[in-house]
């Protein structure tokens, strides 16, 4: 489906929402009403890795069973990609029939999950309200933040708001970093699970106090208590699959492996500047996108203690064959990697990168020891 279709798609849903808000305000939910958090197994594709949250509003004695989705998002934004990196892409709330929802993750073969909230009927109107309420045009739009607004933070936020009080809060994993909350996600997705470990910064190496991710919604609705009784009911299964494991030659572990190790096995010195010089140019874009970017997470990134932006000068001094400042910037940077193997130690990715850092530290041990004996002998 182009991305034109889905923009006419989209335009025509919102209008008709818009249409009828006005007509939903005066909606009187029945003693049948339900209302359910959805929560919507993770998938293969990088926007789906973490799973979804949504909300379900169920009233057969008013013909209505709807979806609201804090989730969506139009490729089609002029400088998408840019946006997205500078942390200002606008996501927006959107309702989708419930059939139409369920359907879409029967094709994408994702298990939902549902808990209905066991609250008064004049609290389900307030919610009912409030969630019609965000798709009007002058709300619907908000500004994604990976950890502290998503499709599972807006969800959060809109129950407790309607509830007038702060009942859903987190209930476990706080003891452990957002860091090491995410890896588990990442399982058969190497490449993915190290992008973002070498690109993330200090704030994901915080304690994860926050609701987050749709599991941990659902792992937190599970006790949250309301009025002296747990606020959701029983965990209900709509649609479960077992979920596809991806098979790749190339993105995994020892492809990983493969490459770093050839890079040491070879001892070549033109194969040792490029490995360098691809680390630097890594570090540039670190310290651009966490000055450039409005993301918390990727800001004071100290992998450029690895990935050192000093490099491509290093790199520059090799093909001026300007010995004596090889020599220094190599030292200058094994002494950052002794730095950052100390900064490391008790992080979630320091087995991940390892294998980067035992590379660059061969690789700058044989530079610092070529160009003593040249200076030496010279």
């Amino acid at each position: 489906m182009n991305s034109s279709f889905l923009k006419k798609i989209s335009f025509i849903v919102l209008l008709f929402l818009t249409i009828n808000y006005s007509f939903s305000q005066n909606i009187i939910l029945s003693n049948q009403a339900q209302v359910s958090v959805l929560t919507c197994g993770t998938g293969n594709e990088s926007y789906s890795l973490f799973g979804h949250t949504a909300v379900r509003v169920s009233d057969p004695e008013n013909f209505i069973d709807v979806v609201y989705n804090y989730g969506a998002f139009d490729f089609g934004t002029p400088n998408f990609v840019l946006k997205f990196i500078k942390g200002d892409l606008q996501y927006f709330a959107i309702a989708h029939s419930y059939t139409d929802f369920i359907n879409d993750y029967i094709y994408e073969k994702r298990s939902v999950y549902q808990q209905e909230l066991q609250i008064p009927k004049e609290l389900k109107q307030k919610l009912f309200e409030n969630l019609n309420a965000s798709l009007q045009l002058e709300k619907r739009n908000y500004t994604y933040k990976f950890i502290d607004k998503n499709c599972t933070s807006m969800v959060v936020d809109v129950i407790n708001k309607s509830l007038n009080t702060k009942a859903i809060v987190k209930s476990s994993d706080t003891d452990i970093t957002y860091r090491t909350i995410l890896y588990p996600y990442f399982d058969n997705h190497f490449y993915e699970k190290l992008g973002t470990s070498i690109i993330f910064g200090k704030k994901v190496d915080n304690l994860g106090t926050q609701i987050f991710l749709p599991f941990e919604l659902q792992k937190s609705l599970k006790t949250a208590s309301f009025q002296n009784h747990l606020l959701a009911k029983e965990n209900k299964t709509i649609i479960e699959f077992e979920k596809e494991i991806p098979q790749s030659w190339w993105n995994n572990f020892y492809s990983y492996i493969l490459i770093l190790g050839f890079v040491i096995v070879i001892n070549k010195k033109g194969i040792d500047i490029f490995y360098l010089g691809l680390l630097a140019i890594l570090g540039i874009l670190f310290v651009f996108v966490g000055f450039y970017s409005l993301h918390k997470e990727l800001e004071y990134n100290y992998n450029i203690l690895l990935f050192n932006p000093t490099l491509l000068v290093l790199v520059y001094f090799y093909f001026t064959k300007n010995n004596k400042w090889i020599y220094n910037l190599a030292l200058v940077n094994l002494s950052c990697l002794a730095i950052y193997l100390t900064v490391l130690i008790n992080k979630a990715h320091l087995l991940i990168v390892l294998p980067i850092l035992i590379t660059s530290l061969v690789v700058l041990v044989k530079l610092v020891l070529a160009n003593k004996r040249i200076q030496k002998n010279s």
